[in-house]
């Protein structure tokens, strides 16, 4: 099993596009194979970061997750949204990878 953590920093007036993208995207990928949660988690301190927090059976499952055309279609409004590269952490049992 593994997880994944994306910390995005975004521009505040773009949030509001930027959750109806991310609820079309999770809703897709909660029905994708290997995949186990999927969730956007907002912070209350601070409204231009997001984290989304994912978990899959494996490293295998996150494959076709990429190239899925939900996640192209949020990877086009995404990139009009940040303010920074996202931070991602893949976390497995014996590695913390930051990209």
């Amino acid at each position: 099993m593994i997880y994944v953590v994306a910390t995005l920093t975004i521009k505040p007036e773009t949030r509001a596009d930027m959750i109806a993208a991310a609820k079309a995207c999770i809703a897709e990928t909660r029905k994708e194979a290997g995949n186990i949660a999927y969730d956007l988690h907002e912070s209350v301190t601070d409204p231009t970061k997001l984290v989304f927090v994912e978990q899959w059976e494996s490293a295998e499952a996150l494959v076709p997750h990429r190239k899925a055309e939900h996640m192209k279609t949020f990877g086009r409004v995404v990139v009009n949204c940040l303010a920074a590269p996202p931070k991602i952490e893949v976390i497995t049992p014996a590695n913390v990878e930051v990209r």
